[in-house]
């Protein structure tokens, strides 16, 4: 917890109970909530939060580089601890979102920028299909 509230501090950001809580929430899962989410799980924790601290926080910690905001389609964003630069697949059936660790970039990112002379400075990759629980009920 005060190495979290160290990163907070390093960025310039106010060190909350509920900052605090919804920073810990994300680098403790490889779920990648959505704000929604976040919010009913810490409820509980921190009745007095709203919503909209929520959104702000996340808001925030984005800003500050401390989290990445997934796109998952028809403005849904979902959020992620891992800032570093890694593909997600993201299934179309129940939205759940996975990280692809094993996929290696470095290749990718340097034969694009010999064919096309740019700097790349950052990326973000999303393959969609349908997850392995999904098949599995539509097979029965």
């Amino acid at each position: 917890m005060k190495e979290l509230a160290q990163q907070l501090k390093e960025k310039n950001l106010k060190v909350t109970p509920q900052r605090l809580a919804i920073f810990q929430m994300l680098t403790n899962t490889d779920e990648h909530p959505s704000a929604e989410a976040i919010y009913k799980a810490l409820e509980s924790i921190h009745p007095t939060m709203s919503l909209a601290t929520v959104y702000k926080t996340l808001d925030a910690l984005k800003k500050a580089n401390l989290i990445q905001e997934l796109n998952v389609g028809e403005d849904c964003f979902r959020y992620d601890a891992r800032t570093h630069s890694h593909p997600h697949l993201i299934c179309i059936s129940c939205t759940k979102v996975v990280d692809m660790e094993s996929i290696y970039l470095d290749d990718i990112r340097k034969r694009i920028e010999q064919d096309t002379n740019f700097d790349i400075v950052n990326e973000k990759i999303y393959f969609y299909g349908v997850c392995p629980d999904c098949k599995e009920k539509k097979e029965d």
